[in-house]
C-alpha cells in the first residue's frame, strides 16, 4: 500500500465479464430471436418504456439488459449509428 498522502490514487472497480453494451445488446437480441420475438420492436419497447417485461428472461437476457442504464444504451446505439454513417 502506498503511504504517500500527497498523491491521488485511482480506483477502478472490477468490471463484470459482460458489461460491454454491444455484447449485452447482441446477447439480448439473440435471446429474443430464439424465443420468436421481433428483437428490434422488443428492445425499442424496453428503451422507451423502461418496462423490463419487453425483454425475455430466456438466456438471462432481462437481467443482462438491466445492467446498462437505458440512456447509456441509447447513447451507445446512436454513437455507433453515427460513426457507421460517417464511414460511408
Amino acid at each position: 500500500m502506498n503511504n504517500n498522502f500527497d498523491e491521488t490514487m485511482k480506483f477502478e472497480p472490477p468490471r463484470d465479464n459482460q458489461t460491454d453494451p454491444r455484447e449485452i445488446l447482441m446477447s439480448v437480441y439473440k435471446a429474443l430471436e430464439e424465443k420468436g420475438y421481433n428483437p428490434i420492436d422488443q428492445i425499442i419497447g424496453y428503451i422507451l418504456s423502461g418496462d423490463p417485461t419487453y425483454i425475455t428472461s430466456h438466456q438471462n437476457a432481462r437481467s443482462l439488459i438491466r445492467k446498462i442504464e437505458r440512456d447509456e444504451l441509447l447513447e451507445d446505439i446512436l454513437r455507433s449509428y453515427l460513426n457507421e454513417s460517417k464511414e460511408k
